[in-house]
């Protein structure tokens, strides 16, 4: 279960160069994304430099009108049909995996 604030932050803008300047920059994740819907299930489909290609099979229930044993269920769905077994889930995020950690 995620909950999420997005921020659009476009190269050279305030947030991004304060964030950087006080913080540094630990690793740079170069990806291309693809974005697919199925009703309210998300599909991103991510070509990760030096880590390959990821998919992300996102439920969304932005009222509260579906409930969490439902959003389980439909990505149970998608990763049976997809044949995603649970050995290829990876927990770490894709900076984790750039440094090395492994995330378990």
């Amino acid at each position: 279960e995620s909950s999420i604030l997005l921020y659009d932050s476009k190269p050279g803008t305030t947030l991004k160069v304060i964030l950087s300047k006080s913080l540094g920059v630990l690793a740079v994740v170069d990806k291309k994304r693809e974005i697919y819907f199925i009703e309210n299930v998300k599909f991103h489909v991510d070509s990760v430099e030096g880590l390959g290609t990821f998919v992300e099979i996102e439920a969304i229930d932005d009222d509260g009108s579906i409930g969490k044993d439902r959003l389980s269920e439909q990505c149970e769905h998608y990763k049976q049909k997809f044949g995603i077994r649970a050995g290829d889930l990876v927990a770490a995020s894709y900076s984790d995996l750039i440094l090395g950690k492994s995330g378990d």
